[in-house]
């Protein structure tokens, strides 16, 4: 997430939900960021996808440079702070959708703490709620390249362990 906040620009990573255009993520309540978000700033989301640098040695073609594809998102709007059962919900909902990639473990909730332990640790945390009111995707993935060229930088990053690249880069150039 990155604002600017008395004319200082404000960076944090948080942990996000996105669901109908809103994002919810939550912060230590320390963190300098909040100040942003009580005051109402404009924010930028920025999602990485994959990328890596692409060596000339790669390409068919001769006198080509060193370059860096990659696949980012930006989404941006106003923010809110959220109310203790909104932050409740988005700490749930967060821990549910991560809980299940971990199947066939029995997923955690906050059930399983001790009585009154959830409210402590919710108490150091506070939510932020993101309305999405412009959203730009970005890639660079050597479209500019001959066919041959990205066959062959995709195929040396595949065999770098890079397949999710690679197959970006031979999307762009199929279609």
């Amino acid at each position: 997430m990155v604002a600017v906040h008395l004319g200082e620009v404000v960076i944090a990573q948080a942990p996000v939900i996105v669901s109908e255009g809103v994002l919810r993520f939550h912060l230590a309540r320390g963190n300098g960021f909040l100040d942003a978000a009580r005051a109402g700033a404009h924010v930028k989301a920025v999602f990485s996808g994959p990328d890596a640098y692409v060596s000339p040695d790669w390409y068919e073609s001769q006198n080509q440079v060193p370059t860096w594809n990659y696949v980012s998102v930006y989404a941006e709007g106003p923010m809110r702070l959220l109310s203790d059962e909104e932050l409740t919900a988005q700490i749930d909902a967060l821990s549910a959708e991560h809980e299940a990639r971990l199947a066939p473990k029995k997923p955690w909730t906050r059930a399983k703490m001790a009585q009154g332990s959830d409210a402590r640790l919710l108490a150091a945390i506070e939510g932020v709620e993101l309305r999405v009111t412009h959203i730009l995707g970005k890639y660079k993935l050597s479209q500019s390249k001959s066919a041959a060229d990205v066959a062959r930088a995709a195929a040396a990053l595949e065999a770098l362990g890079r397949a999710d690249l690679a197959s970006q880069m031979r999307s762009v150039t199929s279609s």
